[in-house]
């Protein structure tokens, strides 16, 4: 499809192991489906889980870098490029849309880390689309995030898809190596009560804090907080669209969302996560 301008969907990726920007699996199988279903945009907006640092900002330089944010994982992801242009442009309505909120302009600092590169090497592998990232203030409690993603929707009638990419259950340390496709009890419930939130009122998911499987699933904020990005725009929508299912390491919730019009995609998915065995979960950073 041809670059326009009508509302882009709002994205939420569950992005899991860097391994699966080499992989074909069945995560990866759906986010290349999904790439196909996909209005092709103006530019992306990433929020992503690795650039979570104590201030607001969005990527400005014209050529970001690839960054390999991780060790331990074999050559032939550190020698991976996502060569996609920036938007200065971009940047600067995206600085504009969130007003009064301050947010930084980064000129030089950060790039394009493998939270947004793993996923959009399959749902535009041709890097052909400008793409900005949106840091995660740390500093900032769940209100504002889910505050300033209903601000950041305006851009989608700007021809600009919001990729949010993260995991909602996220716990390194709980990684049961020999469960590759599977989650423990705990992850599927906690996976099970946002889905729910998400399809019946996605404004209260801050309720899910209070949720007695919260703490195992979201031991450190910053593979959650991409999710509240989706659910802000769900909130402004009223609704919102699980496109895949799955789990991996016992630890890991791969579920995927859309905001915006209905995609026809598999409802559950099937993949394995190929992180080295001989790295322990606590010296990786996915």
């Amino acid at each position: 499809m041809n670059a326009q301008t009508s509302r882009m969907p709002a994205l939420f990726i569950g992005h899991g192991s860097p391994m699966n920007t080499l992989e074909l699996n069945g995560f990866t199988r759906a986010w290349r489906s999904l790439g196909e279903k996909l209005p092709k945009p103006r530019a992306i907006l990433v929020v992503s889980a690795h650039w979570f640092i104590g201030a607001t900002a969005v990527t400005a330089m014209a050529r970001p870098r690839t960054i390999h944010d991780f060790y331990g994982f074999p050559k032939p992801l550190f020698d991976f490029e996502y060569p996609a242009d920036g938007s200065p442009e971009v940047a600067g309505e995206v600085v504009e849309a969130v007003k009064p909120d301050w947010v930084g302009l980064d000129q030089d600092q950060w790039g394009l880390d493998h939270g947004t590169w793993s996923v959009l090497a399959h749902l535009y592998p041709n890097a052909n689309i400008p793409v900005v990232q949106l840091s995660i203030n740390a500093l900032k409690p769940f209100e504002y995030h889910l505050a300033l993603s209903a601000r950041l929707s305006s851009l989608r009638d700007k021809g600009v898809l919001v990729l949010s990419s993260g995991n909602v259950v996220h716990n390194l340390r709980l990684v049961e190596w020999n469960k590759p496709t599977e989650g423990a009890d705990w992850a599927h419930r906690f996976d099970e009560a946002v889905m729910r939130q998400m399809a019946e009122d996605p404004a209260a998911i801050l309720k899910l804090n209070e949720h007695p499987d919260f703490a195992r699933s979201v031991p450190t904020p910053d593979h959650y907080i991409p999710l509240l990005y989706t659910a802000g725009i769900a909130a402004a929508e009223g609704r919102s669209q699980p496109l895949i299912r799955g789990y991996s390491l016992g630890s890991l919730s791969m579920t995927s969302y859309n905001v915006g019009p209905e995609l026809n995609l598999p409802a559950t998915a099937e993949g394995i996560s190929d992180m080295p065995n001989n790295v322990p979960a606590d010296q990786t950073n996915i």
